[in-house]
């Protein structure tokens, strides 16, 4: 089966040119100025923007045991629709991912009816109750691309230090979450002037910074390769800034709520705003965006972390925390940071795709002869507003409910085959 894509601007080689894209299979097998080769599919995107397809490292797709938030079906679906073709799901999952046929389980079912294709990070400690270890090695030969406890924090620095020297051994990468619970509280938002405006409790900055800072000379010391999910304020970047400068395996990524938000919006008490690590302050917010202007941030995740409608219209304390970011991703940023030029779109792509790719070694991210098939459409004019009826995650929890946004993806293909067309 050949698809030919033709006429459209395609992200090749980091910049944008104008070329035909033929595909064989699941295999891209040419890609040239102009393509005369018969196929069983022409697909014009003339006007249109071709993108290899987006890669997330940090996503949440609660299956097993939490299927009523979502499940691989709705999760991969969702995803396809902002242009996935391959995520990395987190281990809190009921059970956790903390061995080999809990990661087996999850590879089998992405397979027989996933949407795009789902990488498994394993947990770092059994449980993740940040008492025991995993069972790495195993979990490892069953094809893990990470270890992470993400949604908890090992709070045991020996521990730590013992999780990251056994990691290290295998050349797993660790993903953090950085929360020190002590700090953190019971906080319900950023400690700041919102916080005291709105009678809830804070989670100050330092309560991550404090992780960081402790995780980084623990990979300095193991050797491990350390990367920061979802980081949020400018101490937690100069601490990164810092280890990258004396070249120390450090890797972060920033989520598109921290991009675009800040602690204001939590002002309505809208629990879809509510997450963890908090939206902080718009100081905070800028330094993000330069961070990944210049390189500082590696990559854009998205945490897509989605919840039941009745979770969320409880009282903003106790609502859970956790945003759903598949749909809204990429024109969210598109809207807010590359149509008001204060982001590149070659930076954006980048960072939505080779980035993400490369610091966990995935074949992905890439429009390249010979390369997987996984491509996805946008028409840049595109306007998209997400709606509780045309989501198609189980959850709706996302602060971009409503509200027009620009950047469609009309056509999502994964290793050959269409898997969102709208």
């Amino acid at each position: 089966m050949k698809k030919l894509i033709k006429n459209g601007t395609v992200y090749y080689k980091g910049a944008f040119v104008k070329k035909d894209i033929l595909i064989n299979k699941d295999k891209i097998a040419e890609i040239k100025d102009k393509i005369t080769a018969a196929a069983d599919e022409t697909i014009d995107a003339k006007g249109k923007y071709i993108f290899p397809g987006f890669v997330d490292i940090h996503c949440h797709l609660r299956d097993p045991g939490q299927t009523y938030k979502e499940d691989i079906i709705t999760g991969t679906k969702a995803a396809a629709k902002g242009g996935f073709t391959t995520v990395c799901a987190m281990p809190n999952t009921d059970p956790v991912i903390d061995n080999i046929a809990a990661v087996e389980f999850v590879q089998r079912r992405a397979k027989d009816l996933g949407f795009c294709k789902v990488k498994v990070i394993g947990a770092i400690t059994k449980q993740i109750e940040g008492k025991e270890i995993s069972e790495m090695a195993s979990m490892q030969e069953g094809g893990i691309v990470a270890v992470s406890d993400d949604g908890h924090c090992v709070q045991n620095g020996k521990l730590m230090m013992n999780c990251m020297k056994y990691a290290a051994n295998f050349k797993i990468p660790v993903i953090i979450h950085a929360e020190d619970y002590n700090l953190a509280g019971k906080g319900q938002i950023h400690s700041g002037k919102i916080a005291s405006k709105l009678g809830l409790s804070g989670i100050p900055a330092i309560a991550e910074e404090v992780i960081i800072a402790r995780d980084i000379m623990l990979a300095e010391s193991t050797k491990a390769s350390l990367h920061v999910a979802h980081v949020s304020s400018v101490k937690a970047l100069d601490l990164i800034r810092q280890a990258k400068e004396k070249g120390l395996p450090v890797t972060c990524e920033v989520t598109p709520h921290h991009l675009l938000l800040n602690e204001e919006a939590c002002v309505k008490f809208d629990t879809n705003t509510k997450c963890k690590p908090p939206l902080r302050s718009e100081t905070d917010r800028l330094a993000l965006l330069e961070a990944l202007n210049s390189g500082l941030i590696d990559c854009i995740a998205t945490d897509h972390a989605p919840h039941a409608d009745y979770e969320k219209e409880l009282e903003f304390d106790k609502a859970p925390f956790g945003i759903n970011g598949f749909e809204a991703a990429f024109a969210s940023l598109y809207t807010h940071l590359v149509a008001k030029g204060l982001l590149s779109l070659e930076r954006l792509i980048a960072a939505m795709t080779s980035a993400p790719a490369a610091l966990l070694g995935l074949k992905a991210g890439v429009i390249e002869k010979g390369g997987p098939a996984d491509i996805c459409i946008a028409d840049l004019k595109g306007k998209v507003t997400l709606t509780t009826d045309n989501m198609l995650s189980k959850a709706k929890n996302t602060p971009w409910l409503g509200k027009p946004l620009q950047g469609k993806i009309i056509t999502t293909i994964c290793d050959g085959k269409i898997t969102w067309q709208g």
